[in-house]
């Protein structure tokens, strides 16, 4: 197991966007989630639970050494099976401290390394994991495009990309909602407006990938598993 966070270096960006998501940069997001982290495990350990589990049980079908970007305080990490090899990036030094204690504190022996690193700018080699999984990563990040191509940079062919994100309703209620939630992006440090086109467009246009499962999961169909292989 990694004693100490390994500070990888962590390149300033300007403000990236994609489609409509021009609220968030980098500034902003460190700055958020260094508050979210003494709450974060209390307010969405549950709610944020059965997409966990989705993503694990994924990655651990799959097998061998996986890359968990954006780990967060590690609230996945002990669902993982003991044999899947474990690699932990996170933007926020405040969140992977509380991975840290995690990792001591469950004698997570398959976690390799936990690291701070911008998931848009990994510092892998090609071809490096068995699998990625990022959940609950693609609306906090100002370019998704970016984050995408470079977890399919590091997964090796016939390895998967494993998402777990809350897709935007598009219209009803729950529209309203995230368009009025959407003005406080770079106060909440994610985009609650993010549409599946983002996702899909990146797929069409990325001959490497191809999608093999889409689905709602729990609580309500808040959020979308995606499966995406590395071909």
């Amino acid at each position: 197991m990694q004693e100490e966070i390994i500070a990888a270096p962590v390149l300033d960006a300007a403000p990236g966007c994609a489609g409509d998501l021009a609220v968030l940069d980098y500034k902003h997001v460190k700055k958020s989630y260094a508050r979210w982290a003494p709450v974060y495990d209390f307010v969405f350990e549950l709610v944020l639970r059965p997409g966990r589990k989705a993503a694990a049980a994924a990655a651990d079908r799959v097998g061998g050494h996986v890359l968990d970007a954006g780990v967060g305080t590690g609230l996945e990490l002990p669902i993982f099976d003991r044999r899947t090899r474990l690699t932990g990036i996170d933007l926020s030094e405040p969140m992977l401290r509380r991975a840290q204690w995690r990792v001591g504190a469950k004698a997570l022996g398959n976690v390799e390394g936990l690291v701070v690193m911008d998931a848009a700018r990994l510092a892998f080699p090609d071809a490096h994991f068995d699998a990625a999984v990022a959940p609950y990563v693609l609306t906090v990040v100002p370019d998704p495009q970016a984050t995408l191509d470079e977890l399919a940079r590091v997964v090796k062919p016939g390895g998967e990309i494993i998402l777990v994100n809350h897709v935007g309703s598009g219209q009803g209620p729950m529209a309203w909602i995230e368009s009025a939630l959407a003005k406080c992006s770079a106060e909440l440090g994610w985009q609650p407006e993010f549409a599946w086109s983002i996702l899909g467009d990146w797929i069409n246009s990325t001959p490497c990938v191809r999608l093999v499962e889409r689905r709602k999961l729990p609580p309500f169909g808040l959020f979308t598993l995606a499966r995406i292989e590395r071909l």
